[in-house]
């Protein structure tokens, strides 16, 4: 399994943007998804995740009502919606598959990683 994160860039405070994540063959229907953020000389840490079905969401509270996580199982896809960008907000920004079929926040539980995308906010 492959997966390509796009849409990233560089945007203003307040500026939005949509990130993408394509999987190479269609994911199992069991299969929730995430995505997860690095900051330069910090861990990568959690943003948000989604179950098999789309029918339940888990979000960092850092992100919570800016972000919106969504997929399309039919696609072999995943989105990430950013609203109202912050300066900490810059990141590479991952997608991820999970083993488990629940919208997971660690980061054990996903087996398979996207390359990241950057998105940085400016000031």
């Amino acid at each position: 399994v492959q997966l390509q994160a796009s849409g990233g860039g560089l945007v203003q405070v307040g500026d939005s943007l949509r990130l993408s994540c394509t999987v190479s063959r269609r994911t199992s229907s069991n299969n929730g998804m995430g995505w997860f953020r690095q900051a330069p000389g910090k861990e990568r840490e959690f943003v948000a995740a989604i179950s098999w079905n789309g029918q339940y969401l888990n979000y960092a509270d850092s992100v919570k009502g800016r972000f919106t996580i969504s997929r399309d199982n039919a696609k072999n896809a995943l989105y990430l919606q950013l609203s109202s960008l912050k300066p900490e907000d810059t990141a590479v920004y991952y997608c991820a598959v999970s083993r488990k079929s629940v919208a997971s926040n660690n980061k054990s539980d996903y087996n398979y990683w996207g390359q990241g995308t950057q998105v940085t906010v400016s000031s």
